[in-house]
């Protein structure tokens, strides 16, 4: 049974920093690409960025680029984001996901998804 498990949500001031951690159980994690989407309500899902199954490669939206960082520990099935300069734009649900090979900035290309984790940027 394959789980993916976000934490790390909570609420910041604009400006601030917050770190986010997923979890993963029931699968060869080195084998998956991990994805970080959000989703605001009545928004579309939007892609983040991905990190390759090595660790090696990683993907950013120009609308975080500079400002978060993803990174993964493949000995504890753990990927992080880093979230730093946040602004009001980022508050959303946070979602974790895993994609056999690369995965990309398509939603539709990962296979299992984590619950969310609600980050909240006020100003």
């Amino acid at each position: 049974q394959v789980q993916l498990v976000e934490s790390g949500g909570g609420a910041v001031q604009a400006g601030g920093s917050l770190r986010l951690a997923c979890a993963a159980s029931g699968l060869t994690f080195s084998h998956y690409a991990m994805g970080w989407f959000r989703q605001a309500p009545g928004k579309d899902s939007e892609f983040v960025g991905v990190i390759s199954g090595s660790g090696t490669i990683t993907t950013y939206a120009d609308s975080v680029k500079g400002r978060f960082t993803i990174s993964r520990d493949n000995a504890k099935n753990t990927v992080s984001l880093q979230m730093n300069s946040l602004k009001q734009e980022d508050t959303a649900v946070y979602y974790c996901a895993a994609a056999v090979g690369y995965g990309g900035p398509r939603p539709t290309s990962y296979d299992y998804w984590g619950q969310g984790t609600q980050v909240t940027v006020s100003s």
